[in-house]
């Protein structure tokens, strides 16, 4: 994810997160299920040329909304902070985080899940220690109850403490509970034999929700098929996803890419290879060279970055890619 170029569900209760006692606490509503394919944007707490975005001009496109990003906190190791981005409040007359929070309320009562975002291209987490990773959890664990939010995106693109994430994530969903939503954005490289990601998902993929690997600002790679597919084709896309669907279920699987050519610096592709690829994936039809040994109708959907840019483009990605998934079986 690129914060400067044109990157399960939780039920969250002060009192689950021992921050009040149970009485002063409301209990939340369950919420509603992930379709069965669905679409994940990211919202841009920031400001670049793509067009800025209340959470309430979103839209209904998408299903699962990642708010990027949480920020590092300067003042203690470990722990993350996040609020509405002084510049984007600017540029859109005014947002305050009471106006997000009630946008996220209603989106929600739309059936819409939210995760919080923590990474990017230019976002960094330190958990090189267990001080660490508890000032991560309980930071994480307070804006999620204070944002009523559903769960955790980890788009970490600056190397992983695989052992200290695990421990991390799974402190989080002791916490919050069943309903914890858990996505991973991971860059190409990270999810081929080896890979850092690769090692988390194995060892979270218990309560991962889904992962959509960045099919986008990559170099050629290869596929599950042992040939090397460059960026920018459905083989690019299915023999990478290949690798994922050995590990995970098809549920938890989906694909990563640009919503315009600005968005990324190299890798967009039109909504009808995109479309191509879920078909090919999903039932074995308009592959290109590499063809599944078994289709995996279940498969998850479908990640834009982001979308902002979808937004400037009149929302041509998501139209086009929410309405073949609306097709998928």
């Amino acid at each position: 994810m690129s914060r400067c170029r044109p990157a399960v569900l939780a039920v969250v209760t002060l009192a689950a997160l021992g921050l009040a006692p149970t009485s002063a606490a409301e209990p939340a509503a369950e919420p509603a299920a992930l379709p069965r394919h669905q679409l994940t944007g990211y919202w841009q707490n920031f400001v670049n040329s793509a067009t800025p975005l209340r959470i309430s001009d979103i839209s209904p496109n998408y299903d699962v909304i990642a708010l990027a990003f949480a920020n590092a906190d300067p003042a203690r190791p470990g722990a993350v902070t996040f609020t509405v981005d002084p510049e984007l409040s600017r540029a859109l007359g005014g947002y305050s985080d009471e106006q997000l929070k009630a946008d996220i309320a209603a989106k929600k009562a739309e059936g819409k899940t939210f995760v919080l975002s923590v990474g990017g291209e230019k976002g960094n987490v330190d958990l090189g220690s267990e001080a660490n990773v508890a000032n991560f959890v309980d930071s994480v664990g307070k804006i999620l109850t204070d944002y009523d939010i559903d769960g955790l995106d980890i788009d970490l693109e600056h190397g992983l403490n695989v052992p200290n994430i695990t421990s991390a994530l799974r402190q989080l969903r002791d916490r919050i509970g069943d309903y914890f939503v858990l996505t991973m954005a991971p860059q190409t490289l990270d999810v081929q034999p080896g890979g850092a990601y690769l090692q988390l998902i194995e060892n979270v993929r218990d309560i991962l929700t889904v992962v959509h690997t960045q099919y986008y600002n990559s170099g050629s790679m290869n596929g599950c098929d042992g040939q090397v597919y460059n960026q920018g084709s459905v083989d690019f896309i299915t023999a990478q996803a290949c690798i994922l669907l050995e590990t995970l279920r098809p549920d938890q699987v989906s694909l990563g890419l640009p919503a315009t050519p600005s968005a990324a610096g190299s890798g967009y592709v039109d909504p009808g290879v995109v479309n191509d690829a879920l078909s090919c994936l999903t039932s074995a039809t308009a592959c290109g060279q590499y063809t599944p040994a078994q289709p995996h109708p279940e498969l998850s959907g479908v990640m834009t970055w982001s979308i902002n840019w979808d937004a400037t483009a009149g929302n041509f990605f998501s139209d086009l890619v929410r309405a073949h998934l609306d097709t998928l079986p």
